[in-house]
């Protein structure tokens, strides 16, 4: 049985043909796919089993498309939640757990009610236990110092650092594009 339209998501390189998003990987629907094939701005580079067909034509879906055009990437990324995460490698920056997205939130050093801003540099990723058990209070106060200080990562930094988390699905003809730290096969 062939696999669902839905399941033929197309990974979009930019023009140097590096992915133009890692974590989240930069992927686009199968019908934002075509519509970018017909309007002539994407190279394919790979292709699905998968055929669609429309009155005219049959066409085989693409896996992996290069823009024909180099977007430039943001220098200071957007801040947000999952930017934060991130750039904390999705660790609680009080007791070092990993965890799960839905597990996390965020802390602000010099709290709120002290007049502490939300801002790349006032802000750390926390576990509910321990930004529970920080409060609001400052982290001298409590003992509680993060791990590492915070900062406004650049673009890059956050690219890179997507690179460690690879999605759960991964086409096998997306994997010359990404770079993820994996053992190579002697050849």
């Amino acid at each position: 049985m062939a696999p669902s339209l839905e399941s033929c998501p197309a990974l979009v390189l930019n023009a140097d043909f590096r992915p133009l998003s890692y974590y989240p990987l930069s992927l686009w629907s199968w019908q934002d796919t075509v519509k970018a094939v017909f309007l002539d701005r994407v190279n394919i580079i790979a292709l699905y089993d998968r055929v669609v067909h429309s009155p005219s034509i049959a066409m085989h879906l693409p896996s992996v498309i290069a823009l024909k055009n180099y977007v430039q990437a943001d220098r200071h990324p957007a801040f947000t939640r999952f930017n934060v995460f991130l750039r904390d490698a999705f660790t609680c920056q009080y007791c070092g757990r990993k965890r799960t997205t839905p597990e996390l939130t965020f802390d602000h050093l010099l709290p709120r009610t002290l007049g502490g801003r939300t801002t790349w540099t006032n802000v750390v990723t926390a576990c509910s236990t321990c930004n529970l058990r920080k409060g609001s209070h400052r982290p001298h106060e409590v003992g509680m110092h993060p791990r590492h200080p915070p900062y406004q990562p650049s673009a890059f930094e956050l690219q890179e650092r997507g690179r460690a988390f690879p999605p759960n699905f991964l086409h096998h003809s997306w994997r010359d594009f990404l770079y993820w730290d994996s053992e190579l096969e002697p050849g």
